[in-house]
């Protein structure tokens, strides 16, 4: 058995939990922040036998498509003077990231 952690953008997260339930994958879903943009995303938890597993990761690929999308950075302009000014950037959100772990034991209670 494995455990699948994905880490997805909150705009990918619901179409990804409907279509993951809809093929029989069971989904925990946990509200997260990104650290680079501070933003929203969600962390999805799913345990698949080991034959699912290349089923339920095609779904992640799928869904989870990486865009551009405009942001602002603040940088510094004034060195010790504490002037700060925001410049936009282009930064790529979305896609996934999806850690896989090996799963000793299984309990439901």
């Amino acid at each position: 058995m494995k455990l699948i952690i994905a880490i997805v953008q909150d705009e990918d997260a619901s179409r990804l939990v409907s279509a993951l339930m809809n093929d029989g994958y069971g989904v925990t879903k946990l509200a997260t922040t990104g650290g680079f943009l501070r933003a929203g995303n969600t962390t999805l938890l799913v345990g698949v036998e080991d034959d699912h597993l290349d089923g339920c990761l095609r779904i992640i690929e799928k869904l989870c498509k990486s865009r551009k999308q405009m942001a602002t950075s603040p940088i510094t302009a004034g060195g010790a003077a504490g002037i700060y000014a925001h410049m936009p950037i282009e930064v790529t959100v979305g896609g996934a990231t999806v850690f896989i772990l090996n799963v000793e034991q299984f309990s439901k209670f």
